[in-house]
């Protein structure tokens, strides 16, 4: 039979979380913050495995750029995802490459993009998926509201620097990477965004410095 806790014996002790970037207080990653701004609007959806990982990048990315819009779930109720794909009356994009297989899913192809909406970045809702390929291609097929999105894919990526998880094609870039890359495209300013990207290569860096305790 297990002793009664003695009155007042303390339980085991809750780890301290930062109130601004909500990781445990030994792996804030609140130094590492690099505000950016940009006319277009940023919306992250993530996937809830990722909201724990360490590993992530969506986070950092949602603390930098300046009115960027973080949700996490799977499966979104409509309502709420038509609020937030309209959000100032902007023209959402999704920044995904069109997959034709998915056909074979019921899928529809995408519509088109309208060139003219690259040219007017203050129009413009840039809408990501946070989680592995096979995560995001799950959320994409079952938001039947993400489906009806024009769809921006990356051209001429620079080499990902994201080493410390394991991407299944030379090509594929972390979240952070490839929002800042079409931010980049779309505001005709690349330089912009090098503060955030160099500030992730030394997150990076210190996580593999500590062996992962960040």
């Amino acid at each position: 039979m297990n002793a009664p806790a003695q009155q007042g014996q303390a339980g085991p002790a809750r780890r301290s979380v930062c109130a601004h970037c909500a990781r445990p207080a030994v792996a804030c990653i609140c130094r590492w913050i690099s505000p950016v701004e940009s006319a277009v609007r940023l919306l992250i959806l993530q996937h809830p495995m990722e909201v724990s990982n360490a590993k992530g990048s969506a986070r950092l990315l949602h603390l930098s750029v300046a009115g960027s819009t973080l949700v996490a779930g799977e499966v979104f109720d409509p309502a709420q995802l038509g609020e937030l794909l309209t959000v100032e009356g902007r023209r959402a994009v999704l920044l995904y490459p069109d997959t034709p297989d998915d056909r074979s899913l019921g899928m529809p192809a995408p519509p088109p993009l309208p060139p003219e909406l690259l040219h007017a970045p203050g129009r413009l809702l840039l809408v990501v998926l946070d989680g592995t390929w096979r995560k995001s291609r799950k959320m994409l097929y079952l938001n039947p509201l993400l489906h009806a999105l024009p769809r921006l894919p990356l051209n001429d990526m620079p080499p990902s620097r994201y080493r410390i998880r394991k991407a299944h094609a030379p090509d594929q870039l972390s979240t952070l990477e490839a929002a800042c890359h079409a931010l980049g495209e779309i505001d005709g300013d690349h330089d912009r965004f090098l503060p955030l990207s160099r500030a992730f290569d030394d997150l990076i860096d210190a996580f593999v410095l500590h062996q992962g305790r960040i």
